[in-house]
């Protein structure tokens, strides 16, 4: 077995969950590559046990045969991730360093449960939608796909700005607001439920539009199917405004036609035997719990 292992940054307190991860995969005999950035930062604080390759983009998984892509950090690593695997269909499986973690819902005390796992076989691969941005100019560097989110927000003013959509060509709303939310199911536990949207299972093969703080008191957010295409048409009172794409952003202004669509390709998510979405909610948001005992 070969595994990418991927990471930003890490804290302190992290190394000996790092330094467990590499050890339980010197146990397995797996063949791990690590990300070029985070190997230069692990280099003389953990030790590997046996040489490790290493990978600096989505063009080596065209190259290197990885069967898993571990991130070591939160939900962000995870998107984070999704741009170096692109439609290479490798699996993510995400272990928590962080705070919440839906998506890295593997707790860091688990790294040798998580790895067994891999292992014995004792997982499923689940394909989670993405999204597709659609421009008549070039953005987010080719990259155009989230597997969270995409907003249309305000930028250089406190104003709020109008954001006119449209489904499938035809006209849904003008949204007078400081923004607008497109999510998948993925993405409606992240930006879109702070502010206000509904938790979406994942598959369930929907959209989510959200407005951000709306003018309106009786707009609310909206579920879509996910075989549509949503347009846009933006007003205010500046030249430029904020798209972004899960944690990356770019300027767009009035000049951009801008639609999201399905992506081609899903980003496939390990789950393990044990590990439920019901659970991930119970754990996560406290449902279930009396919090007055």
């Amino acid at each position: 077995m070969q595994v990418a292992v991927f990471s930003k940054k890490f804290k302190k307190k992290d190394i000996p969950y790092i330094q467990e991860l590499f050890d339980v995969l010197y146990e397995h005999k797996i063949i791990a590559f690590v990300y070029v950035e985070f190997y230069e930062q692990l280099k003389g604080v953990v030790d590997f046990r046996r040489e490790v390759g290493v990978f600096e983009n989505h063009l080596d998984f065209s190259v290197k045969k990885i069967d898993f892509f571990i991130t070591m950090g939160g939900d962000g690593t995870i998107l984070d991730a999704v741009t170096l695997i692109q439609d290479s269909e490798v699996p993510i499986m995400g272990i928590n360093l962080g705070r919440l973690g839906f998506l890295a819902s593997i707790e860091k005390k688990r790294i040798r449960d998580a790895i067994n796992g891999l292992v014995k076989g004792m997982y499923s691969i689940h394909d989670r939608t993405m999204l597709y941005l659609e421009s008549n100019f070039p953005l987010f560097n080719g990259q155009p796909f989230a597997l969270n989110d995409f907003t249309l927000l305000k930028r250089d003013t406190s104003s709020m700005i109008t954001v006119h959509t449209y489904i499938n060509g035809a006209y849904l709303n003008s949204y007078w607001a400081d923004g607008l939310i497109i999510a998948t199911p993925t993405g409606s536990t992240a930006y879109s439920l702070s502010c206000g949207g509904p938790i979406i299972f994942p598959g369930s093969g929907n959209f989510v539009v959200t407005p951000v703080a709306p003018h309106n008191l009786n707009v609310r957010p909206i579920v879509i199917p996910d075989d549509s295409v949503l347009s846009f048409e933006i007003e205010g009172r500046t030249e430029n405004y904020l798209a972004t794409l899960d944690s990356r952003f770019d300027v767009v202004t009035v000049k951009h036609q801008l639609a999201i669509r399905k992506n081609d390709f899903p980003a496939k998510v390990v789950q393990l035997n044990d590990v439920r979405f019901m659970e991930t909610l119970h754990k996560k948001l406290a449902w279930g719990k009396d919090a007055r005992n």
